[in-house]
């Protein structure tokens, strides 16, 4: 810690000088103290807030959270407004702009449910339920963020499983883990990847290369877990009746999106770089004559721009401050990279983790921003509260009277994320 009066010698001299200066040093090293207190008191809130979703006693989502915490620091007088405002990279909080509008295009479509109404016209069998329902959305989520893919799909396997008698929480657990192992394999698929696109300069091409078969074999080791976990999933004679799902297909809007969308991924992969790509797309898609802006704006999740912005702020504060310095230790190889990430990733959730260690790795190369992008999502297969797609899922079946509780959760994500992570490890390294 800093000496508040300057350097060492000093705070030795002054021992040799008279009673005001004295008083003034001891004035000045309260000041630092109490300074210094409230500032690790407004970290550790915010930290604690971010991982819980909500602070006891206030009504504060994480989006609140992490702008209350940017101000209290430049309140604090940790950083100023120039500074907080340099600390924000604009490049992913433009391509998740981009990407939100996209999805909100394919969700007003009706392209997420005819996706799935397609797959399943594929399966007769629970066991075959299981294949379709993993590897459906596991793909989708590489292309498009995973918490909209678990946000929309959620109540149609709910009502499929309904309709079907079937017991409902195998199959969205395959969802929420699915929607996560899947949105490993790209930039695109979820916000931490989209930071570490923006951090890295990983190009969408090599990114995919690299961690699309990690993708693969983790959404295979969820299969045969669940068929493990659930004895009823494992039958594979068909007994399903194919119940139609009710949903409206606006075909204009679809054309126009997939159109659009497939544009987008021939620009990833010819190199463009994707905050570009995904603006000019979604500007793309606000020309229209038949759907009001208003209808796609009001889809954005805005409270996540929100709190990246605060988060960026935050973790420069939490740089300044030399805190991070003290863990720089911890991250010296990658097999402690790999157990810092997971734990961090439960504790305040995947983003503020990646954020934060995205300052504490030393020198890092490619195999470094790849191991730190896909255990900072797998390890979100851990607990129920490691992802927000897991608690999706929850919140949907709690509604409907069934219970997918912490420890059911608990059985079934941690020999997943133990398994992938081993899988990421050693094919990175």
């Amino acid at each position: 810690m800093p000496c508040p009066y300057g350097t060492r010698s000093g705070c030795t001299s002054l021992f040799n000088r008279g009673a005001a200066d004295k008083v003034r040093f001891f004035v000045k090293l309260a000041k630092f103290c109490i300074m210094s207190f409230f500032r690790f008191i407004v970290i550790g809130l915010t930290y604690i807030g971010l991982g819980l979703g909500y602070l006891p006693g206030l009504r504060m989502n994480r989006a609140s959270i992490a702008i209350v915490g940017s101000s209290l620091l430049m309140a604090l007088g940790v950083l100023d407004l120039k500074e907080a405002w340099s600390a924000i990279d604009y490049k992913t909080l433009i391509f998740l702009f981009g990407m939100m509008v996209i999805s909100a295009n394919l969700a007003g479509s009706g392209f997420f449910q005819l996706a799935i109404d397609t797959v399943m016209r594929f399966t007769r069998s629970p066991f075959s339920l299981l294949i379709v329902l993993t590897f459906g959305s596991g793909i989708l989520s590489a292309f498009f963020l995973n918490d909209t893919v678990a946000l929309i799909l959620t109540p149609l396997i709910l009502g499929l499983t309904q309709a079907l008698t079937l017991n409902p929480i195998p199959y969205l657990l395959a969802l929420a883990g699915a929607t996560n192992l899947g949105s490993v394999a790209t930039l695109s698929g979820n916000p931490q990847n989209i930071l570490i696109g923006s951090f890295s300069g990983i190009s969408y091409l090599d990114f995919a290369k690299a961690l699309t078969p990690i993708a693969l074999v983790s959404l295979l080791i969820q299969i045969g877990l669940l068929w493990w976990l659930y004895p009823e999933v494992r039958s594979t004679k068909p007994c399903l009746i194919a119940t139609p799902l009710r949903y409206r297909v606006f075909q204009p809007l679809l054309t126009k999106s997939l159109l659009i969308t497939g544009g987008l991924l021939v620009a990833f992969l010819i190199g463009v770089p994707p905050s570009e790509a995904t603006l000019v797309a979604a500007g793309l898609l606000f020309i229209t004559r038949r759907v009001k802006p208003d209808r796609i704006l009001k889809k954005i999740d805005w409270d996540l721009l929100v709190m990246f912005s605060g988060l960026f702020v935050v973790t420069q504060g939490v740089e300044k401050l030399g805190i991070l310095d003290l863990f720089k230790g911890l991250v010296g190889n990658p097999l402690s990279i790999l157990g810092v990430t997971a734990l961090l990733s439960n504790l305040v959730s995947n983003v503020p983790a990646v954020l934060l260690l995205q300052h504490l790795l030393p020198h890092p190369d490619t195999k470094t921003w790849l191991l730190l992008a896909s255990v900072s999502t797998l390890a979100g297969n851990l607990t129920l509260l490691g992802s927000v797609a897991n608690l999706i899922v929850a919140e949907a079946v709690a509604k409907l009277g069934y219970q997918l509780s912490f420890w059911e959760h608990l059985r079934f994500g941690l020999p997943l994320t133990v398994l992938t992570l081993a899988v990421a490890y050693f094919w990175i390294y």
